[in-house]
């Protein structure tokens, strides 16, 4: 009986390490933001701008948001343009005069993961 035991652990413990080595790998990581237009920090020529963000993986474009932050804290929601690839968010055609500006977004990945950032920039 322990015998048979013994060998049923091993073949049980050979299994689990097979379906471990030969399981298709998971995406495990969030969104994270490879690129932006304007860049963090950057000073853009205005009034015109548009808004770009290319990130590491799909992103849910119906799910995922972009507010612009003016100096006085004032919040306006940005309607996003239909996604160019899986892995951006854009908009384009935003007036603003000269000052400081940040972009707050809201990225829901192909992973089921949200991630959240902030990229300050200036018009001048």
């Amino acid at each position: 009986m322990n015998k048979i035991r013994s060998c049923l652990h091993i073949w049980l413990s050979a299994l689990a390490l097979a379906t471990v080595l030969f399981m298709p790998p998971m995406a495990i990581a969030h969104a994270v933001l490879v690129t932006s237009t304007p860049a963090i920090h950057e000073t853009v020529k205005g009034p015109e701008i548009s808004i770009r963000m290319k990130f590491n993986s799909r992103i849910d474009g119906a799910h995922s948001r972009l507010l612009l932050v003016d100096s006085n804290g004032k919040v306006q929601t940005l309607i996003l343009v239909p996604q160019k690839s899986p892995d951006t968010l854009g908009t384009s055609g935003i007036t603003l005069g000269a000052g400081a500006y940040t972009i707050r977004w809201q990225a829901l990945a192909a992973d089921g993961h949200i991630t959240r950032g902030e990229i300050p920039f200036t018009v001048r």
